[in-house]
């Protein structure tokens, strides 16, 4: 799968520095010329590219949910002939996410109340959509096993690789690859338990 190589556009750092704040400090204890200084503008400069706060905390947590699902679907497509690649490309995405993008999930778990309800509702339509495609996924590669488990087991494997937040530098993961490698691992014993 491809991935983006160019420089991130100034919207792209708001929203990233946007993020690092919010989940270090919550969303009311961000001022906006925090997150102007941190990528290196005014406060009110960053108002030509957003709204206001609220308006970057939908588009990070509606954009992540939206990325996760394009990217599940993408992986899918891409080795949709054998449902064990398939599973594998997923969790490998899922790891990557859960590893690169450490504060959007802690975003997820704080923040998302504060948004609108239609956004709110949103981001729960596109995860549900991305639930949903796992546990196609792992029907297909144990048809055995009843979809009400399947389902749960894919909510298990998300808790598991969603942790990363509460993964420090001091936890004896000393690099990304051990951690990567780990939660690899304890994912397809996950899915590989089901048939047990």
């Amino acid at each position: 799968m491809s991935t983006r190589t160019s420089a991130p556009t100034r919207r792209e750092q708001i929203l990233r520095e946007a993020a690092r704040l919010f989940a270090e400090r919550g969303f009311h204890g961000v001022g906006v010329d925090e997150i102007g200084a941190a990528v290196g503008i005014s406060g009110p400069g960053l108002y030509r590219h957003f709204a206001g706060k609220d308006a970057m905390l939908a588009e990070l947590l509606v954009g992540i949910s939206e990325r996760l699902l394009s990217g599940g679907r993408l992986r899918v497509e891409e080795a949709a002939t054998d449902p064990e690649a398939v599973l594998a490309s997923l969790i490998d995405g899922h790891i990557d996410f859960a590893l690169d993008d450490r504060p959007l999930i802690t975003l997820h778990d704080r923040e998302l109340d504060r948004l609108r309800d239609s956004d709110r509702k949103l981001v729960r339509q596109l995860q549900r959509q991305y639930v949903e495609l796992w546990v196609t996924v792992v029907g297909d590669l144990h048809p055995e096993v009843p979809q009400s488990e399947a389902r749960a087991a894919v909510h298990a494997v998300f808790g598991l690789l969603n942790s990363t937040p509460h993964l420090g530098t001091t936890d004896g993961l000393p690099s990304r690859t051990a951690a990567e490698t780990l939660l690899r691992r304890l994912a397809h014993g996950a899915f590989a338990s089901l048939t047990r």
